[in-house]
């Protein structure tokens, strides 16, 4: 028999016996584990509300507050505010974002210069899209060189972007990406998270990290014992585990 079945067999018994040396645990002994764990409604109502308010969904928060009860850490309307801004900014609406941010609190664009760069980056981008050459070069020469000048990163994102100008079909130039709507977005998901912060409130929402931190759990005690897995979060079902 040739060295490589022999290495194949080695392995494969390896994996059985690593398998049969872990603890099975069957649904009911692993549901009652769950069940003994105690979590307060308040506790659930409070994660709900932390999500509605860091993602701005105003209206629901509004009813789940009347509906559950729970006071959220912020004032709603200052929510209304925030996604108004987000939304110019994934409009492309940059200058009227600016103004937005600015009547909020003046100080979230005065204490974080990369913010502003990133807006200014943004309103960069819309003029190019728009075919506003001799504006876009205006605007960069003006107001992005000088920031570029005081900041390495600052300057490479400016070349970067005034890199568009030099190609006819931005669709298919490596730095097309920078017209692409994701784009919009994560600009506009970095003022949401600044106006936030400014709010003493946290940028991202908590129960995101929790999922994750599920499935980091479920991935290291996969090591150690098969048991009822949550494989669809959408849907919070537990499945039998493989033996």
């Amino acid at each position: 028999m040739s060295l490589r079945w022999h290495a194949n067999a080695f392995f494969f018994e390896l994996v059985c016996a690593k398998a049969a040396s872990k603890k099975v645990i069957t649904r009911e002994e692993w549901e009652k584990k769950l069940n003994d764990v105690k979590i307060r409604k308040e506790d659930m109502n409070k994660l709900v509300m932390n999500f509605l308010v860091t993602e701005g969904y105003v209206e629901a928060a509004e009813k789940f507050q009347m509906e559950s009860g729970t006071e959220p850490d912020i004032d709603l309307a200052t929510i209304t505010d925030r996604m108004a801004v987000k939304k110019a900014v994934q409009s492309g609406n940059v200058e009227d974002a600016i103004e937005k941010v600015n009547d909020l609190n003046p100080e979230i664009l005065d204490t974080n210069p990369q913010l502003f760069f990133h807006l200014q980056q943004q309103r960069l981008i819309e003029l190019i899209r728009n075919g506003k050459v001799e504006e876009a070069l205006e605007f960069a020469q003006e107001e992005l060189a000088p920031r570029g000048e005081e900041n390495q990163s600052f300057l490479e994102d400016l070349e970067r972007t005034v890199a568009l100008l030099a190609f006819e079909d931005v669709s298919n130039c490596p730095i097309g990406e920078l017209l692409d709507i994701s784009q919009r977005l994560k600009t506009a998901s970095e003022v949401n998270a600044a106006i936030l912060t400014s709010q003493s409130h946290e940028k991202d929402p908590k129960l995101p990290s929790l999922l994750k931190m599920l499935i980091w759990a479920q991935k290291e005690l996969d090591e150690k014992a098969a048991y009822p897995h949550i494989n669809d979060l959408s849907k919070a079902v537990l499945e039998d585990p493989a033996v």
